[in-house]
């Protein structure tokens, strides 16, 4: 891993068994790794996210790139919004998800944090400019996306919802997905592998508060 600190795997929730379905199994995962990632006081949030844009500015990919797709992080998520103003202040267009027209998700443009707001009741807070269609991930450079868990090879851990894997599908050929996870959401697939199902997009990257390594994508 790229960086000073070795990853602490203290805690790793892992509690699937033999034999179970892989959708069961990422269940089973979600549910423990949200219940462990509500225990994180909020100054422990607060420097894990100064931390995740620092090593970010680290990533060739991030940091070459000139328009970048990425998230606004709820609060127990690794925090993003120390990201966002970094990318933004650097001159990089910033595009993350909103909620377009008939509920469908769909694409918008960072506008500084004044401009986040909730704008649809349990939804993350979004920009508020027009919806530039869910095809505008083509336009980005790079990907940093949400990850509840990541493995050595690449196997990514979602919220469930598919729509990142789907949206993932749509970017240009060559274009880098970089996951965002705690320390100890990095899973050694030797012991302890992610379950993967054939719609999965795997990462080419995971960043910690701790550094960072290319992944076999």
């Amino acid at each position: 891993m790229h960086g000073d600190r070795k990853g602490s795997h203290a805690r790793q929730p892992y509690p699937i068994v033999a034999g179970m379905e892989a959708a069961d199994a990422k269940e089973e995962l979600r549910r423990a790794i949200r219940a462990h990632r509500a225990e994180r006081s909020p100054r422990l949030r607060d420097a894990a996210a100064r931390a995740l844009a620092d090593v970010l500015a680290t990533v060739p990919a991030v940091r070459e790139a000139q328009v970048v797709a990425t998230y606004v992080s709820r609060p127990t998520e690794p925090g993003t919004h120390v990201l966002l103003q970094q990318l933004s202040d650097r001159g990089a267009r910033v595009l993350l998800p909103v909620l377009g027209a008939g509920l469908a998700r769909d694409w918008a443009e960072y506008a500084g944090p004044d401009d986040l707001l909730e704008r649809a009741p349990g939804r993350p807070p979004e920009p508020g400019g027009p919806a530039l269609g869910v095809d505008a991930i083509t336009q980005a450079d790079v990907v940093v996306a949400p990850a509840l868990a990541v493995d050595d090879r690449g196997v990514r851990l979602g919220q469930g919802g598919g729509w990142y894997d789907r949206s993932l599908k749509m970017r240009r050929p060559g274009v880098p997905v970089v996951a965002l996870v705690f320390p100890e959401e990095l899973y050694d697939s030797a012991t302890h592998p992610l379950p993967a199902e054939d719609h999965d997009v795997s990462v080419h990257a995971v960043v910690t508060p701790e550094g960072w390594q290319e992944l076999p994508a």
